[in-house]
């Protein structure tokens, strides 16, 4: 029957159970069994994590106008909710990275799916979801990693929508889990006044630089995802105006230091590609909007028209998979404005490159899209390793203020404590190691002679 929806009969059977002695906890009982076994079909299936977030939020619903239509009692709320938080979490750490995910999807500026207010309604619905996962500090780090890609690559649909859902996750887990979030959405806020006041100073020296229209947004890195600092080569022209900038940031803000992200940042150059069909006088003028590693490659072929994959590698200095990346995307991809020699879809190091006069386009502004790689298993697994190295530190932070609280403490009593204390789920034999790793540096020692009393050493 509640598979098929069936209000009336499951009220019917609601009503003549509550005329029985025990008739409504075995009907909760009934509801708390079918839910986990269906939530578990969900929630355990690797096959399914591509639906699951959408697969949850449907079945809840249906619960939902099950337990409205035909159940009328508190009780089946709340085994409802204890049902949801015990299936949802038998599967440990994924559902937190699909629900972060899934908010991903629907944020960015391709979402076209919705209005404003289905989105606004959505996330509300996701938000309940979220509630009943243990070890949120798992979706924290993947909404962070996603939320840092829609604000620097301006993907997001809309900052409205960014900072309602911000404010949900605020009034959820306290200003404390939103902190670097928020200090998120703040550089990007204090970058542009400080770019504006930087532009001013120029105009008003009367400084144009090299040509190149600057735009820089500074991170604090204990707000943002670590990013490894690249060591590209930066042709002259551009790198005396970020040095520029530079000077000018570090006047301002003594004391700092500034470390250039350039895998992070994207570039228009104007480029002309032979004569132009409409008339042969002219030249056909475009202007490419690439990343910055597109932008070296490309810059190169202003001083040769034919370059070898060597020439290239040694000239910018990107790193080998990223290079042979950005190469077909150049070369190999519907906007081919480089030539490669021989032709062919994949990059080897013996291929030679020139510059495609022939290229032509009906939009005078193309963006070349980067050859974007797939989250991989490996990243998703150092994203989840970081989280695991955190919560080690905040097991022993927890262990030694419960020790330095109380002075002596059993094993029991440390653990029981330390389980109220950590907001995210945790073995027994995790807590025992850390205790191992406390006492092998000297922050507690056991007792003489009973080794389950622990003391604090001072």
């Amino acid at each position: 029957m509640m598979d098929e929806g069936r209000f009336s009969d499951l009220q019917i059977l609601y009503t003549l159970l509550n005329r029985v002695e025990e008739g409504t906890y075995q009907l909760c009982f009934f509801l708390y069994t079918y839910i986990k076994k269906r939530g578990l079909e969900i929630v355990m299936n690797p096959e399914k994590d591509k639906t699951m977030v959408q697969d949850l939020l449907q079945f809840k619903d249906s619960i939902d106008n099950i337990i409205s239509h035909s159940f009328n009692s508190g009780d089946c709320v709340d085994v409802k909710k204890k049902a949801f938080e015990e299936f949802i979490n038998k599967r440990p750490n994924k559902p937190a990275e699909l629900i972060a995910k899934f908010i991903d999807t629907k944020l960015r500026s391709g979402n076209k799916e919705q209005t404003e207010e289905e989105l606004e309604a959505m996330l509300d619905k996701v938000m309940v979801l979220f509630r009943f996962i243990q070890g949120k500090d798992i979706f924290e780090a993947f909404y962070k990693k996603d939320l840092a890609k829609r604000l620097l690559m301006s993907k997001s649909a809309s900052i409205d929508s960014e900072k309602s859902m911000l404010g949900k996750l605020k009034r959820e887990c306290g200003s404390q889990f939103t902190f670097k979030l928020e200090g998120m959405f703040k550089d990007m806020a204090v970058s542009k006044d400080l770019l504006a006041a930087y532009k001013e100073k120029q105009g008003a020296e009367g400084c144009t630089g090299s040509g190149v229209d600057l735009g820089v947004t500074v991170l604090t890195t204990g707000y943002w995802p670590t990013y490894t600092p690249d060591t590209v080569i930066i042709p002259p022209q551009l790198s005396a105006t970020l040095d520029h900038y530079k000077t000018y940031y570090l006047d301002k803000h003594s004391g700092r230091k500034l470390v250039w992200q350039h895998s992070l940042s994207f570039c228009t150059l104007k480029a002309t590609f032979g004569e132009d069909p409409a008339d042969k006088k002219l030249e056909l003028k475009k202007e490419l909007n690439v990343s910055v590693y597109q932008g070296l490659v490309l810059l190169l072929f202003n001083n040769s028209p034919k370059l070898s994959y060597q020439n290239i590698q040694e000239s910018t200095a990107i790193e080998k998979e990223e290079l042979c990346r950005v190469l077909q995307s150049l070369a190999c991809s519907k906007t081919r404005v480089l030539k490669k020699r021989p032709p062919g879809k994949d990059i080897e190091t013996t291929d030679n490159f020139e510059f495609n006069a022939e290229f032509r386009h009906k939009l005078c502004k193309i963006k070349i899209n980067q050859i974007q790689t797939k989250e991989t298993t490996e990243e998703n697994l150092n994203t989840t390793e970081k989280v695991f190295q955190d919560r080690q530190y905040q097991i022993d932070a927890a262990i030694v203020r419960i020790m330095k609280a109380r002075k002596t403490s059993t094993h029991s009593l440390l653990v029981s404590e330390l389980y109220n204390h950590l907001k995210f789920p945790v073995k027994p034999i995790d807590l025992k190691k850390r205790i191992e790793s406390l006492i092998e540096r000297d922050y507690m020692e056991r007792k003489k002679d009973d080794k389950n009393v622990y003391h604090y050493v001072a």
